[in-house]
């Protein structure tokens, strides 16, 4: 496994390596401000950290995308398993479901700043909404394919509620609840850019909005690396940590 894992490390550094080789030759053959090299997006990068803002619209982008995973997260859960055990909420939530799977991110924003007016727990709602059939979804599948005859070993060996739940019940469904993480996390850090280009004076989304109108494309390249380095930090420090660790037993 050691070896297996040295061996990934190095495919995944020079695939990073390929990427920035194949951009800067890209950027010389076009020889145009449109698309600038990766020094040129370093720099800016650099400026940018050092006295800009990046910091700043950093954190706070990063605090809406973890409030409003949190929210759709809880929300998703409890609806996914109360219609994996019901059949009754199934029927009656599925069109609900089927609904928030059909909308539009973008009417769902629109429809929340305009209902809600353009405010913090506008923004938040906004991108929940728009995960939470998603993560109900999966949850619904990890509930109905829950093994019935290992509850029934646990009532057996009469253990006690809270062990039930954690030893025999929540291992089962951690797969699912990790899959719902992951599609979540790739799908909000999308929505809460879009949310802020739409409708907030701060953050990630919204100063991308501000380089567009401009056509600065080196600082929406330098805003873009900088998101993309903390989406993968996160992947690969927090979301796989997690993952190795929830579901374990299966070794």
């Amino acid at each position: 496994m050691p070896s297996v894992r040295h061996g990934d490390l190095w495919l995944r550094l020079l695939s990073a390596v390929t990427l920035v080789v194949v951009w800067e030759v890209a950027a010389a053959l076009a020889a145009s401000p449109l698309l600038p090299g990766p020094t040129a997006v370093a720099r800016a990068l650099a400026k940018l950290v050092g006295g800009g803002p990046l910091p700043l619209d950093l954190a706070i982008t990063m605090w809406r995308v973890a409030a409003s995973f949190t929210l759709a997260m809880v929300a998703g859960t409890a609806f996914g398993i109360l219609m994996g055990h019901s059949a009754r909420a199934d029927s009656f939530l599925d069109l609900w479901l089927v609904l928030g799977l059909s909308l539009p991110a973008l009417v769902i924003i629109y429809l929340c700043y305009i209902w809600g007016g353009l405010s913090e727990a506008a923004a938040i709602v906004a991108v929940a909404l728009n995960k939470v059939p998603n993560t109900a979804v999966t949850l619904r599948e990890g509930a109905r394919a829950i093994d019935q005859q290992l509850l029934q070993v646990a009532d057996v060996l009469e253990l006690s509620p809270g062990r039930r739940l954690r030893q025999v019940y929540l291992p089962q469904l951690y797969p699912y609840f990790m899959a719902a993480t992951r599609s979540g996390l790739s799908l909000i850090w999308k929505i809460v850019l879009v949310a802020e280009a739409v409708g907030r004076s701060n953050g990630v989304g919204f100063r991308l909005s501000i380089y567009f109108s401009t056509f600065d494309i080196t600082n929406i390249l330098a805003y873009t690396v900088s998101f993309v380095a903390v989406v993968l930090a996160v992947e690969g420090w927090g979301v796989r940590p997690l993952e190795r660790r929830l579901t374990r037993w299966r070794a």
